[in-house]
Parts: structure tokens; sequence; C-alpha cells
């Protein structure tokens, strides 16, 4: 019996890619003087961010160059744009009515996520929060989603891992939980299916009736 559900954020319950990308574009031309195609950018969305700037360079001072940037445009932005995406904000107060116990796992850091969660009104039904910073290793490893676990006192027999990205796919699986990849989020309906999850969804509603 499911009796608890772990989310990824950003493309799963927020939609945050213009954001991103907005901040991706701003950040490797301001430091690195040159546009990168918006593909490449976007392309370890998913993982935290200084894994992704080393695609860019091999320079450290750049890769944290890289990161203080993104970060200042980012948070210069994030709280007028952030948005759910349809149909999530009554899915997870429908969840939250029948009893789930549900949480965030994600590889944002976990002030910023907790902040978006708050703007949208989510954070009322979340039981925890697990972001980059509090996690030694991070997605695809599975730690992130045991921490989730622990944090809601579940087994992963009991709770699903809900995701738009490969590497939530690999996270959830490899902590043992049953894995639902969602195709609204920024990865494209092949890459998921690759990763063999146990169900796809393609609406919030999909998700409740699945669960249901």
């Amino acid at each position: 019996m499911v009796k608890g559900i772990l989310f990824d954020n950003d493309g799963t319950l927020v939609d945050t890619h213009d954001i991103i990308l907005a901040s991706m574009r701003h950040s490797t031309r301001e430091v690195l003087g040159r546009a990168i195609p918006d593909v490449d950018l976007m392309r370890k969305v998913g993982q935290p961010l200084a894994v992704q700037m080393r695609d860019f360079t091999d320079d450290p001072a750049e890769q944290e160059e890289l990161l203080r940037v993104y970060r200042e445009h980012n948070h210069a932005i994030h709280d007028g744009a952030i948005r759910t995406f349809p149909g999530v904000a009554d899915g997870v107060a429908a969840l939250r009515g029948r009893g789930y116990a549900l949480g965030v796992v994600t590889s944002k850091m976990h002030a910023l996520a907790w902040r978006g969660l708050e703007i949208t009104g989510l954070s009322a039904y979340m039981d925890c929060c697990i972001g980059a910073d509090d996690c030694e290793r991070f997605k695809p490893d599975p730690e992130p989603v045991t921490r989730g676990l622990a944090a809601l006192d579940l087994g992963p027999e009991e709770c699903l891992y809900v995701g738009d990205s490969p590497f939530d796919i690999r996270a959830g699986k490899a902590a043992g939980c049953a894995t639902v990849a969602v195709l609204w989020g920024m990865f494209g309906p092949e890459s998921l299916r690759a990763e063999r999850p146990d169900h796809v969804c393609a609406t919030f509603d999909e998700l409740l009736g699945l669960v249901r």
C-alpha cells in the first residue's frame, strides 16, 4: 500500500523552465562571453547547479563565477515568475486530503526550493523538503530519496517517487521506490521511457487516478 509520495520540484510541481533558461543564458554570456545552445544549457537540469556549470568550462574560478552570476539573476526573477503546473495545486491538496504523506526531493538548494513552495502555496501540504545542500550525494544517487523516505518515516515499498527527469527515475529506482515519470516537465518522453519508470503520467489527474 502506498502511504506517501515524494516529488521532484522543478519540472514536476513548479514550472521554472523559463526562469532557469533565462538565468543560464545570462550567466554564460556574462561570464564566458558567448552564447551556448539552449539544449546544452538545459541538458543536466535536475542535477545541482555546480555539476551543470562544469559542462561549460574547466576553469574552477569561472565555474564559481557562473554560479554566482546565475544565482544573482535567478533570485531577482524567481519570485515573480514561478508557477505551478496545471492541476498541481488542486492535486496535491487532494492527495493530502486522502491522507498521504508528501514531500519534495530536489537538486535545488533547500531554502530557494522551500521559498518557491511557499509562494505557490504548496508548502502547506509538504511534510519535508530535501535539497541539494541536505545531502552529500545527489540524484541519480539514491541518497536524496532515502533521506526523504526517512523524513516521512516510510519504507521504499510504501512510497512513490515522482519526477520529470531521467535522474529522478534512476534515483527513485535505486532507492527502491516505484517511480512515476511525468511528461509535462523539462525532458522528452523518449528519454524518460528509456529509464523504464514503473508508470508514466501525462497529467496530474492521471497521477491522481494512479494513486487512487
